[in-house]
């Protein structure tokens, strides 16, 4: 499972709206891919439908998606979101990653 942080709740629903989707019928596709300086690194973007495969969550009111293979990185992460002037935007609290880089972008098991 992967949990939203109330901050993290309020801007996906701000940018979603933005970008023309709605928070009660899309989706938050969450994935880790190969790169960034320790390794992995995480990817966040919208999504209107999710494929067979992947893993579908919902947690405080934002609806998510993961693909297998991320799922395995990801299990247990919070989204948390990070703002004012020393703020990094979205922060994934990942209790599996072992080193994390400086701008915590990205991590390594």
């Amino acid at each position: 499972m992967i949990k939203v942080d109330s901050a993290a709740k309020i801007k996906i629903a701000s940018l979603m709206q933005e970008d023309g989707f709605d928070v009660t019928t899309d989706y938050v596709r969450v994935g880790v891919k190969s790169g960034g300086c320790s390794g992995l690194s995480y990817d966040l973007h919208f999504d209107k439908a999710h494929k067979e495969d992947d893993k579908v969550f919902e947690d405080n009111d934002v609806k998510l998606i993961v693909d297998k293979k991320s799922f395995l990185y990801l299990i247990g992460t919070t989204l948390e979101y990070s703002g004012g002037l020393n703020g990094k935007g979205f922060v994934f609290n990942n209790p599996n990653a072992q080193r994390t880089c400086g701008c915590g972008e990205s991590f390594s098991l």
